[in-house]
């Protein structure tokens, strides 16, 4: 990103903020949710507000704001790739930003807005993730397509309680104006004073079982889940549209696209939503990440 264009956000968010709202309203919506191959490709990017600025080697590399547009702008302007998952301020970023042609970089785009950021990585706290970021009433104003929540259970800390009906009430109130909410289950537990997520087949399950049936009614809902062993029968478990994500920075990046083409194969894996392990390969070639992963779809 040049000098030029990141000093025009800067100006426009001290002077015009409302162009942002103008933006938002001028978008081109997508005819639908995933592409015409029936697959959805999201790329996202709300990592930095939970404090999780890593990738891979680089413990800062999500901090520099231009250089994460940057890959941004790259990733969407791919053929395949189908929307973004982002926090307020990155999305209103990539509303103000305009591709070569005049068009809007979101044009065209599903636009998922992050909703819970409390629960701060490494926090003492951070089970209960609190709701610090969109809320189903900006998604729908903006006229985003969906909002998306993270919800990890811990069964031996009863932060867990208020997590769960927090995010029961989004659903709730996504569903209500019939836009996406996205739903990331763990069953989590502390080690070492560190939250690790279960990735076992069984916990997997599990977390889809109780996700599925949060809210009073589960016609908008998706479901955003790792890809762990035995992946077929972890889907067996709910009937409800699931996109499958990429986590950390994988050191065998091959072996990780195998396992995301074998998923993908399954009849409710409608898609991939990723965000480091496309915006930061060890190579840094952000297209050839991207291309590689549209290419399983």
């Amino acid at each position: 990103m040049s000098v030029d264009a990141f000093r025009s956000i800067v100006e426009t968010r001290l002077h015009n903020p409302g162009a942002i709202a103008e933006a938002a309203a001028g978008r081109v919506r997508p005819t639908s949710p995933v592409g015409p191959g029936g697959k959805a490709m999201i790329v996202a990017a709300d990592h930095p507000a939970r404090g999780a600025l890593r990738s891979g080697s680089r413990p800062m590399a999500m901090a520099d704001r231009a250089d994460l547009l940057d890959r941004l702008c790259a990733a969407l302007a791919r053929p395949g790739v189908t929307g973004v998952l982002a926090t307020a301020d990155i999305l209103e970023d990539l509303l103000l930003l305009r591709n070569p042609d005049g068009s809007g970089v979101l044009d065209g785009k599903s636009v998922f807005g992050s909703m819970n950021r409390g629960g701060l990585a490494g926090a003492a706290w951070e089970i209960d993730d609190r709701f610090t970021g969109y809320d189903a009433a900006g998604i729908a104003r903006m006229g985003f397509e969906g909002g998306k929540m993270l919800l990890r259970m811990d069964y031996d800390d009863d932060r867990t309680v208020p997590a769960l009906e927090n995010c029961a009430r989004a659903v709730n109130e996504l569903n209500a104006a019939r836009v996406t909410a996205m739903v990331e289950p763990f069953i989590s537990g502390r080690t070492d004073g560190v939250i690790r997520n279960d990735l076992s087949p069984d916990a997997v399950a599990r977390s889809m079982a109780i996700a599925s049936g949060l809210g009073n009614t589960s016609a908008y809902t998706w479901l955003k889940l790792p890809v762990v062993t035995e992946m077929e029968r972890v889907m067996a478990t709910s009937t409800l549209p699931t996109v499958l994500l990429g986590g950390e920075l994988s050191e065998d990046p091959d072996a990780a696209f195998a396992r995301w083409g074998e998923a993908l194969k399954l009849p409710n894996v409608i898609g991939l939503t990723v965000g480091r392990s496309l915006l930061y390969p060890a190579d840094d070639d952000v297209v050839a990440a991207v291309d590689t992963a549209v290419g399983l779809l």
